[in-house]
């Protein structure tokens, strides 16, 4: 087996380190949805704290280039939504 070269061999290093972070924070972003979408459908007073957490989260994965701009500002705009439809029926 031939070898590879140095810079072969970093390239493949950071990209997996790249990989690892861009993981863990697309699942803390699903997480914080999730979070938020359970306290929203008990219509939990929390619901409110977790929504400020989760499109603090999307921005920071937005922000970094893990997700796009478009994807993050979508998704806070439905559960946005859904928050507001949840707080009109209480």
């Amino acid at each position: 087996m031939a070898k590879k070269s140095n810079s072969a061999e970093k390239r493949h290093r950071k990209s997996e380190e790249r990989r690892l972070r861009n993981k863990s924070a697309k699942s803390a972003v699903k997480t914080s949805v999730k979070k938020f979408t359970v306290l929203a459908q008990k219509k939990d007073l929390g619901a409110d704290a977790a929504l400020k957490e989760m499109i603090k989260k999307l921005d920071t994965a937005a922000g970094n280039g893990i997700i796009k701009k478009n994807a993050a500002a979508r998704k806070k705009s439905r559960m946005q939504r859904y928050y507001n439809a949840m707080k009109s029926t209480q």
